[in-house]
């Protein structure tokens, strides 16, 4: 395939590489010449897969399919354009994973940090409207500071009818000096969310306490449900991410296959198959909502 476009923004020894036309996915950060994401190729995120920092738009995760109905607007997803499938058939990710279109506007750069945005007419879009018919924009700000990226996400609704809210974002994280068996996971308190075989909720959850949980022999796919603490971090002892989200990011899902040097920390609006069950935050006509995360990077000492 012919090469991309590649927006790099620079402050001081943090470097973050961005893809306009691949759906502004993020597929470096680097901080004094470190990687600390996981980028599979761009091929893959053309073709749907998610690596890097990928949105998850306008869902996030799993839908049980094969539609959905949301304020009396019937939906069929399975029979749509652009939507991809998990390996049991269930719509996943949205549709806006490697997608092209992005209007970006110049970096501003000024002392100490830099700023990139970048926005997405939903509503002139027909394949994204086929599987999520609710006319709405999104926009994207990059805020790039020594070892910290934030990351504001804001959706409008901007036809005559509510819009759902049920985007996330799927960043995939590594510590480029050890091995999984050196990495723990840090959780603040939370509701575990009890999943069916299709690793879909239930409706039944538990209360887990903060923890700091070691990842050699342990797997995660996992869906919680945020408290007033929103902070979940990847270390190792020597590296630390920390990835902190505000209220708009009520819930969060944990994803570390197995025998793979990859931790995914996601903060997402709704819970998986939230449209399905009617249990989205809605944005009325004209309305804005907005969410932002943060990534920061940092050494510790053993």
């Amino acid at each position: 395939m012919s090469a991309v476009d590649v927006v790099t923004l620079t402050v001081a020894d943090t470097v973050l590489e961005v893809l306009p036309d691949v759906g502004m996915v993020c597929s470096s950060l680097t901080v004094g010449g470190r990687e600390f994401l996981r980028f599979h190729s761009v091929q893959a995120v053309l073709d749907g897969h998610t690596s890097g920092i990928p949105l998850l738009a306008p869902w996030a995760n799993r839908l049980r399919g094969p539609g959905y109905a949301v304020g009396g607007v019937e939906v069929d997803v399975l029979d749509a354009p652009g939507v991809h499938v998990d390996d049991a058939g269930l719509p996943i990710h949205g549709t806006m994973v490697g997608r092209k279109g992005w209007i970006v506007d110049p970096p501003l750069i000024a002392d100490g940090s830099a700023r990139l945005s970048a926005r997405f007419d939903a509503a002139a879009c027909a394949e994204v409207m086929a599987s999520f018919p609710f006319p709405h924009a999104l926009g994207i700000d990059l805020l790039l500071e020594p070892a910290r990226l934030t990351v504001t996400t804001t959706m409008q609704a901007t036809g005559p009818v509510a819009v759902p809210v049920s985007f996330g974002w799927h960043p995939y994280f590594w510590l480029p000096d050890s091995g999984r068996e050196r990495w723990s996971i840090e959780l603040p308190d939370r509701h575990h969310l009890e999943l069916d075989d299709l690793h879909l909720p239930t409706g039944a959850e538990q209360f887990e306490p903060a923890a700091s949980i070691p990842l050699d022999g342990r797997t995660f796919d996992d869906g919680y449900r945020l408290g007033a603490q929103r902070l979940m971090a990847l270390t190792d002892g020597s590296d630390r991410i920390e990835l902190r989200s505000d209220d708009g990011y009520a819930f969060a899902q944990v994803y570390a296959p197995v025998a793979s040097n990859l931790v995914a920390l996601e903060p997402m609006t709704a819970a998986t198959d939230a449209l399905t069950h009617g249990l989205t935050t809605m944005i009325e006509p004209g309305g804005t909502m907005r969410a932002s995360f943060s990534i920061s990077i940092t050494r510790e000492t053993d």
